[in-house]
């Protein structure tokens, strides 16, 4: 109980000084319980919407998805015969069955041909009206579609586009183009998070989707009372045969959330990893400010000690604290971490997916896992400092406050410190050195481990020079003052490597991904100008495919030399030597893509593989299954019959573009793919005319003016794509590092705050002595200063180390060009000095304000 009563005493007697602390605790676990929240508000949304659209038991071709995700490699959508629709009615236990007919491949435009499709990624889905839809959906204005010419849409589409009654939209589909004006608007009865949805009759919908009558995607059955959906599917099943897929309203949600639950993980183990970075930047932090408090108070624990406290309960006092700490931090943070999910959501609504905060789910393991994760790092984190508050004997209170440095464990820490970084730089070094990315990425990731605990342990030992050199470089200009500040940071060797590294571990993660971001685009850039021969790339940037009314018109565009057509499928290859490898994409393209994309090519001639019945295989492909130029590999094509190819090329398994693709001519496939199953194309290629490249550019563009959804780029365009879609993620990851940084600033300012209290009859002797209230201040922005540039100049060395390693990796995959974004490294490093002034700005200002009479009698 003693115990318990002087921790609280200390605890609160300090509470400003575990305030930042407190926050970083806060931080942490805000962002892990944040995370947990949001992603089971977003699997409650989606179970919800899952469950409400899905009938009792749905009956669809056997090669749709079990997700519902209906498009095939022809842009259409798999469909059954009408006649299924009188099979299912006749089976046991039905009571009601709806023939319905759906796409999620298609694009709506409005009046102007601006895409209606969601922003934010989510699908858009024309289907015919019915009433397993007319269970979620309500009509709040106009009526339901009937006719060719009037479709509805959803409440939450027409809002974001400003659509009404009367205005009329295009719905674009491998059929054709399709336009109606806009009948009925229908708001969802259940959360929607983020679909755009279109509606029109059943008759219109086969023709506009399907190109025929007489079919259905799908036949949405609906059981009999008493009836469970297991035992209707039974049933229905036995009246059809095998030859359908046919699953239960579970089965269709588990399928629907299976196919978002990859997703889902990524999201929410990334963010949770961002979190723990969070945390071990906190770590230091707490580290650092209980190790002063514990230096502050020598005298009164030597005190403590000489009236009888043993080193237990001096030790278990510290802990003690901790524990509050770890606490009240936990309770705020995982109150704060439900507020930040409310805030995510808002923050997807701007981007387009809508989430209800009806939906709002803080499962019971969400606050347990805040509490504990808190609770368990504080106290970790305040072990060694309570460890050290132990070892005070009682006549440290003879003494006045600060514990000497121990020699010996400084020199223990600087010889693990290295053994452990030479061990980092030696995986790195076998990482950047390795034949398969698979056993580098296993090197590289040890090395980045070691190596970051190396420098964390041998920080202080570095800081000792560099803060010296620093000081050299930017401090002695300001005379005596700014030998002080050096002179302060250099005090404790310890402390200042504890702050340095705090900062050190978010920035050398930024320099890091900065460095692979800025090679990949390179090496992209570099392949680009090497490979691709051709002036024009047209592309959905959704991945959708391109109609045929697409291709014709970019054929048809004034200033077209020649257009590349560029498809893709899956097929069974049965090899020489007599193993078939299963579901294997192979390439079909017009046999001027050989030119369009040059290609390395070891053995062979490319341009022979689009000849009849000719194929290419990659070098790897080759070797793995003793392929020659001159064998034959029977190849099955999905949704065709099976032919006999024979290899006349080996193309290198390297390279940005293409890399690993097998290669036939689209004549070729045609030869064994119905023409109602011919995949449609990834991509067009296309080439101007000579002297005619601006103009041609223009022509492609207006050529596509109906069919927004589509891509005219250049070589130029392409590149500056590329480049913005890196930069978009890289921005999005320094996004979630910047908790971490914040964090170390914390830790900056708390470090500063606490050395001016341990400093305090210093800087009265220094006060009294004539140093102004101005030059105070610049002292203490200075020693700030010195200590973000030391962890900014470990962290970005550190990272572009990482980075260099991680781009070896990367040339095995062909990315061959290392390049160190200099002006981003540079900008870090000067942030670093402004993080260091603004961390300084409270506690230099405090300092300002002593009373120097107060400050000199303070023991």
């Amino acid at each position: 109980m003693t115990v318990l009563k002087t921790s609280m005493r200390n605890f609160f007697a300090h509470k400003g000084r575990m305030a930042l602390s407190a926050v970083a605790v806060l931080l942490s676990v805000a962002f892990v319980c944040g995370t947990l929240v949001f992603t089971d508000t977003m699997n409650t949304t989606f179970d919800k919407l899952f469950a409400a659209t899905s009938s009792d038991v749905t009956v669809s071709d056997k090669d749709a998805s079990d997700s519902g995700q209906t498009t095939s490699g022809n842009g259409k959508p798999p469909v059954i015969p009408a006649s299924v629709l009188d099979e299912v009615r006749r089976a046991e236990g039905v009571k009601s069955a709806e023939g319905t007919v759906f796409s999620t491949s298609v694009t709506v435009v409005d009046a102007d041909k601006d895409s209606l499709s969601p922003t934010s990624g989510g699908p858009t889905i024309v289907g015919s009206w019915n009433s397993n839809d007319a269970r979620t959906m309500e009509i709040t204005s106009g009526a339901a579609p009937e006719g060719g010419d009037q479709i509805m849409v959803d409440g939450d589409t027409a809002d974001k586009h400003d659509l009404e009654l009367g205005d009329e939209i295009g719905v674009i589909s491998a059929v054709g183009t399709h336009t109606a004006k806009i009948s009925g608007i229908a708001d969802f009865t259940v959360t929607n998070p983020g679909a755009a949805i279109f509606y029109l009759d059943t008759a219109t919908a086969q023709r506009t989707l399907v190109g025929e009558s007489g079919v259905f995607t799908n036949v949405n059955v609906t059981a009999a009372p008493g009836v469970s959906d297991d035992q209707l599917k039974k049933n229905v099943v036995a009246e059809l045969g095998a030859g359908y897929k046919v699953l239960t309203a579970e089965e269709t949600a588990e399928a629907n959330q299976e196919s978002l639950g990859d997703f889902m993980g990524v999201m929410k183990y990334a963010m949770l990893g961002f979190a723990g970075i969070a945390f071990l930047v906190g770590i230091f932090l707490i580290i650092n400010t209980f190790s002063m408090l514990v230096a502050q108070r020598t005298r009164e624990i030597g005190l403590m000690r000489a009236i009888g406290s043993s080193r237990k309960q001096v030790n278990r006092s510290v802990l003690v604290e901790a524990l509050l700490l770890g606490v009240l931090g936990s309770v705020l943070g995982v109150g704060a971490g439900v507020g930040l999910a409310v805030g995510l959501m808002e923050l997807m609504g701007q981007m387009g997916m809508e989430l209800s905060t009806d939906d709002l789910t803080v499962a019971w393991t969400t606050p347990v896992v805040g509490l504990v994760l808190g609770v368990v790092v504080t106290v970790l984190a305040a072990y060694l400092p309570a460890r050290r508050a132990g070892k005070i004997s009682p006549m440290a209170a003879l003494r006045d406050a600060g514990t000497p440095a121990d020699a010996k464990a400084g020199r223990l820490r600087a010889v693990a410190g290295l053994v452990l970084t030479g061990a980092g730089g030696f995986a790195l070094y076998l990482a950047g050195t390795a034949d398969k990315a698979a056993d580098g990425s296993l090197w590289l990731g040890l090395g980045v481990v070691l190596s970051l605990i190396g420098f964390v342990v041998v920080g202080p030992v570095l800081a000792s020079g560099m803060v010296r050199v620093l000081g050299a470089i930017l401090l002695r200009a300001f005379g005596p003052v700014g030998r002080m500040a050096e002179r302060n940071a250099l005090r404790n060797p310890r402390r200042t490597g504890a702050t340095g590294a705090a900062l050190m571990i978010g920035l050398a993660l930024v320099a890091c991904l900065s460095v692979v971001g800025s090679s990949m685009v390179a090496s992209a850039t570099e392949e680009l100008d090497k490979a691709v021969g051709t002036d024009f790339i047209v592309q959905d940037d959704m991945g959708a495919l391109i109609t045929p009314q697409a291709v014709e018109a970019v054929k048809a565009a004034p200033g077209i030399d020649r257009v590349t057509e560029y498809k893709w499928t899956e097929a069974d290859f049965t090899t020489p030597d007599g193993e078939t490898v299963k579901d294997t994409a192979i390439t079909a393209a017009d046999p001027t893509y050989a030119t369009d994309l040059r290609v390395e090519t070891v053995a062979g001639n490319l341009a022979d593989a689009y000849k009849p019945d000719s194929m290419s295989v990659h070098e790897d492909f080759a070797k793995d299954h003793d392929v020659r130029i001159g064998s034959k590999i029977e190849v099955a094509v999905t949704d065709g019959t099976t032919g006999s190819l024979t290899v006349r090329a080996i193309t290198s398994s390297e390279g940005v573009i293409d890399a690993g693709a097998m290669y036939t001519s689209i004549d070729t496939l045609a030869t064994y793919v119905p023409a109602d199953k011919m995949p449609l194309d990834q991509l067009l290629f296309a080439s101007a005319q000579d002297g005619q490249k601006d103009a041609a550019y223009k022509a492609l563009k207006d050529a596509l003016g109906e069919f927004p959804q589509y891509e005219v780029r250049d070589q130029t365009d392409y590149k500056e794509a590329l480049k913005d879609q890196i930069g978009q993620l890289l921005n999005m990851i320094y996004g979630l590092l910047a908790l971490a940084i914040i964090v170390a600033i914390l830790g900056v300012v708390n470090t500063l705050a606490l050395s001016v209290v341990e400093r305090t009859r210093e800087i009265g002797l220094m006060r009294a002595i004539g140093l102004s209230r101005r030059q105070l201040r610049r002292m203490i922005r200075m020693e700030s200063v010195v200590i973000a540039l030391f962890g900014a100049l470990l962290g970005l060395g550190l990272g572009i180390g990482w980075g260099a390693t991680a781009q070896q990796l990367l040339t095995l995959e062909g990315l061959k060009v290392l390049d160190i974004p200099w002006p981003t490294i540079t900008g870090v490093f000067i942030g670093s000095a402004f993080v260091g002034l603004f961390a300084a700005l409270v506690p230099a200002f405090r300092a300002g304000r002593m009373n120097v009479l107060n400050a000199i009698a303070t023991e």
